[in-house]
């Protein structure tokens, strides 16, 4: 725990100067985490996360493996801030998620924490790029042609103006991909973005993500049921 303090402590110190600037990068700390709805079903003897002390870097790429039911969701909600049934502390950054205020919340989320939720979260009556827009014209800093570039990449050129209940689950989660990645974001939480998909189109939309993370050395985070090679992962943890 010490560790943890000490790591997050200097997290507003930790930066990189380049071309003249200097990048502050933000920092995930788990302490003794445990979920009340997980808490007489796990075991911290079994888990990398649950009631340990983690921290994991802006930057990396890490994954979360476990199979259903082990709290995947429930830990990408308590990330975002849904949930504070919990015992144990959550830091992004100097951030004590049980404290933030509702306005530093609505920060992070703006800015610097971005996510694809397990069910989407899509609005089923409006057409895909008016999903994508709703996210993006939050922030303007991804113009509508890159939104549509990406959606041709993924093989949705011929969807723009489809609403998104006629698609499948799989074309709806590179729907709700390419809207998470049109905010800015120093953390993408990705919870089984791909559990729809084929494996073609796993690997451009993986190789998307990617690249728009490295641009700003954004840290993703990944559950998955199962170990896999989506991206070159810095960690790969047992929830």
């Amino acid at each position: 725990m010490f560790q943890v303090y000490c790591y997050l402590l200097l997290d507003c110190f930790n930066r990189e100067q380049k071309e003249d600037k200097f990048i502050v990068f933000m920092r995930l700390g788990l302490e003794n985490l445990l979920p009340a709805a997980l808490k007489d079903k796990v075991s911290s003897y079994n888990s990398w996360v649950w009631g340990q002390d983690v921290v994991l870097n802006q930057g990396e790429c890490i994954l979360i493996q476990a199979t259903s039911g082990a709290g995947k969701s429930i830990l990408m909600h308590t990330l975002y801030g849904m949930r504070k049934d919990y015992e144990g502390k959550v830091h992004w950054g100097a951030y004590n998620m049980k404290s933030v205020t509702p306005q530093q919340l609505s920060l992070l989320r703006r800015s610097a924490i971005s996510i694809v939720f397990q069910d989407l979260r899509l609005f089923p009556d409006l057409s895909v790029i008016e999903n994508v827009n709703i996210k993006r014209q939050l922030s303007n800093t991804i113009s509508e042609y890159d939104v549509e570039k990406w959606l041709e990449r993924l093989g949705l050129k011929n969807e723009l103006d489809t609403p998104v209940s006629s698609l499948s689950f799989g074309e709806q989660q590179r729907v709700a991909v390419v809207r998470a990645l049109t905010q800015p974001f120093e953390w993408l939480l990705l919870d089984e973005p791909f559990s729809h998909m084929d494996n073609f189109n796993r690997q451009r939309t993986a190789k998307l993500i990617a690249e728009v993370a490295e641009r700003t050395r954004a840290g993703i985070l990944i559950t998955d049921v199962e170990v896999n090679n989506h991206f070159t992962y810095d960690k790969k943890m047992l929830l």
